[in-house]
């Protein structure tokens, strides 16, 4: 009898992409949640963080130059 794991909700994985981004991952959650994670859901949690980034320096840039 295979067990399947059950996938890892949206929150983990935007917490993953998070610290992904910074560059902070402890060991632990590193073991417990590749197993979990998707590929898939990692791509499109990593392509919105990168836009939600874009965009926010785009409007930094254009408040200080204002």
């Amino acid at each position: 009898m295979e067990h399947r794991l059950a996938p890892a909700p949206w929150l983990e994985v935007a917490k993953t992409v998070l610290a992904g981004l910074l560059g902070v991952r402890r060991r632990a959650d590193h073991e417990s949640g590749s197993a979990r994670l998707k590929p898939w859901h990692l791509i499109v949690a990593g392509l919105a963080a990168a836009v939600l980034f874009v965009l926010t320096l785009i409007t930094v840039v254009r408040v200080v130059l204002g």
